[in-house]
């Protein structure tokens, strides 16, 4: 049998079955391979439109800061071996391996669906996350453009959002955020796991760099727009060394809140994780899984509310004290979340038909 090997430019190595696959698919050696043979090819990103039924998610978790969600795309380019979204493109019977980064959906009425569904009379305005399961900013938002609508729709209609990232494309839409800053309607979160960018090339190859993610935090603050930090995700014996060091770097940046999460393996991810951690740090991947399993009671993922992000044990409460310390001594606010404005929210007109827009 083949082993796995790296495919520069993929965080994934394989295409493993998704959960609900009923046949397995096994590579092979034939005996024909040689020392010459050509390196695994890379696999090319597709995008396939659809028309997506309806475009805000809700959530009731407990450990979630916000209710409502906004998504443009299924599956992301970034390729972040760790992504806990990854499990869901079994639903789409797709691989959460290598077919999550390459085999992509974009969401292509996303922003005609937010604005009939703020037009709802039901409605009730409450801010709305992008990036809560794929990212918003991955590198296909340059042609095609769909977080952009949506944040020109919520702008309109001043509703107030939360963004996550990892990606400097935020930068983009400075003409959109910096205005709704003044109004308090927006709050910009990126996502820094680590500094060193060889590590970082590996775990999320197609995110933008360590250093060009902390110069978007100084560029968004500059420009009025709150950027905090999220360190995450804590991967311990392989990131959480840099902990302190990217809490000083954003601070320097001017983040003034910031947070992190410990690593999630739900699912499918496991074993995606686990054949990482053999193909790029095998030396060290034993003993990171056993230190993730401290985190989580013995197990790969303890799914309760209480404990998913942060962990339990004596290793969770360390990490969570030398974030406590160094978050307190570099004067990040205790809370992470702005307190946003909703109540400038203004419903878009509904769709009534040429002439009743003679009116307006």
């Amino acid at each position: 049998m083949t082993e796995p090997q790296r495919i520069k430019g993929r965080g994934a190595a394989s295409n493993r079955e998704g959960r609900f696959e009923s046949t397995t698919r096994l590579a092979e050696d034939d005996g024909w391979a040689s020392a010459e043979a050509e390196p695994t090819p890379r696999p090319a990103t597709t995008v396939r439109e659809e028309r997506a039924r309806s475009i805000i998610s809700r959530n009731d978790s407990p450990d979630v800061p916000f209710a409502q969600s906004i998504n443009p795309y299924r599956g992301c380019e970034h390729g972040c071996i760790y992504c806990f979204a990854r499990p869901s493109h079994s639903y789409l019977n797709l691989s959460p391996g290598l077919d999550f980064e390459t085999r992509l959906f974009a969401k292509g009425n996303a922003a005609e669906l937010l604005r009939r569904e703020l037009a709802r009379p039901g409605y009730r305005c409450a801010p709305i996350n992008l990036g809560a399961n794929t990212a918003p900013y991955q590198p296909i938002e340059r042609r095609w453009r769909l977080t952009r609508q949506v944040l020109e729709v919520l702008a309109e209609c001043r509703h107030p959002c939360t963004i996550v990232t990892k990606n400097a494309l935020v930068e983009r839409d400075l003409d959109l955020l910096a205005p709704m800053a003044r109004e308090r309607l927006v709050q910009v979160f990126v996502s820094v796991g680590s500094l060193d960018n060889r590590l970082a090339s590996r775990l999320e190859p197609r995110a933008s760099a360590p250093h060009r993610r902390i110069e978007a935090i100084r560029a968004l603050n500059a420009a009025g727009v709150p950027c905090g930090v999220l360190v995450a995700p804590v991967i311990p014996a392989l990131n959480d060394r840099d902990l302190e060091r990217v809490l000083e770097a954003a601070a320097a940046a001017g983040a003034r809140v910031a947070g992190y999460t410990l690593l999630r393996l739900p699912h499918e991810l496991k074993g995606l994780f686990r054949e990482w951690l053999e193909v790029h740090v095998p030396q060290r991947a034993a003993h990171v899984i056993s230190l993730v399993r401290q985190l989580h009671g013995g197990r790969d993922y303890d799914p309760d509310f209480a404990v998913r992000m942060r962990g339990q044990g004596p290793l969770a409460a360390l990490i969570r004290r030398r974030f406590e310390v160094a978050a307190r001594r570099l004067g990040y606010a205790r809370t992470r979340e702005l307190a946003l404005d909703a109540s400038r929210f203004r419903a878009p007109a509904a769709d009534a038909g040429p002439q009743l827009a003679l009116f307006d």
